[in-house]
Parts: C-alpha cells; structure tokens; sequence
C-alpha cells in the first residue's frame, strides 16, 4: 500500500468534503480559491488514486430498530476457511464491519442486532454454523467517538 503525496489542496479539499460530503464543489473551489474544474480533477485524481473511497449517507441503526451494536471475536475451527467465512459473512447484513486481527481471535466484526435476544438468534442460528470453535461477544453500549482519520498539515505529521 503506497501512501500518496497530498499538497495543502489535496488536504484544505479533504478537510471540507470530510466534514460535510455533501458541499457542493464550487463551494469548496471559492473556499480553496480555484476553479471548479480544478476541484473536479483534484476529486477525481483522490478517487482514482484510492484516497477517497467514495462518498455515503450514514444512517443511524437505532433510528431503524437496531438498538443492539456489539464486536464479536471469531475463532474459527479451521483457520483456513477465512475466504469462505468471510463470503458468508457478506451473506449476513446484520454485520457491518470484519476485520482480520493480530492476537487470539481469527476475526473480528462488529454487528446491529434489534435487541439481546435478536443477537443471540445471529450468533447460534448465523455465525454457529459458519465453523466457528468459539466467540466472544463485547455489547457497545454507546459510541463515545466516531470519526474520520484528520487530514494533518505536513508540519503536524513530524
């Protein structure tokens, strides 16, 4: 993974569309003082280059029922069935998010359930089933931070 050389636009665009994806891009061009064109190719050049993966609404799981968020730990009877835990992971839209990780477990999700007992029918009647030896469930009960990675100027970076 190359990391990409950003100048002081490529950071002054990154900070505003980070702080609302939904600014229109002459807006950010006044705010950058260049053309709108610019802002376009400069877009394009992050999304081309896999700076930025796109842009999304975020909607709220506890506003749709999903008052359940938790991280399960997964250890996996064989380990080398990643591919296909992870293609039926997919499978299973109550997961969000799965992570390959360092220490004891195989991977790691993280998981809306509508309540305790909607998660307990994922883990047995959804994850079980996938080969798992064990899990470990830690139940979120409120994110206290969530954020995008800050654009740094060079100078804050040393």
């Amino acid at each position: 993974m190359a990391n990409h050389y950003l100048d002081e636009l490529d950071r002054k665009i990154l900070r505003l569309i980070a702080e609302d994806a939904r600014i229109p891009f002459l807006e950010v061009a006044r705010l950058c003082n260049v053309s709108g064109a610019a802002i376009h190719q400069r877009i394009q050049k992050l999304t081309a280059t896999g700076v930025l993966l796109g842009s999304q609404f975020l909607i709220s799981p506890e506003k749709l029922g999903y008052e359940t968020c938790a991280f399960i730990g997964l250890f996996l009877k064989n380990p080398e069935h990643f591919d296909r835990v992870v293609e039926e992971l997919k499978k299973i839209p109550e997961v969000v998010e799965c992570h390959y990780t360092t220490g004891g477990f195989d991977m790691f999700i993280k998981i809306y359930a509508r309540n305790n007992h909607h998660l307990l029918e994922i883990i047995h009647d959804k994850l079980q089933p996938l080969g798992l030896s064990r899990s470990e469930t830690i139940i979120s009960f409120h994110s206290a931070l969530e954020r995008q990675l800050p654009i740094l100027d060079m100078l804050e970076e040393k």
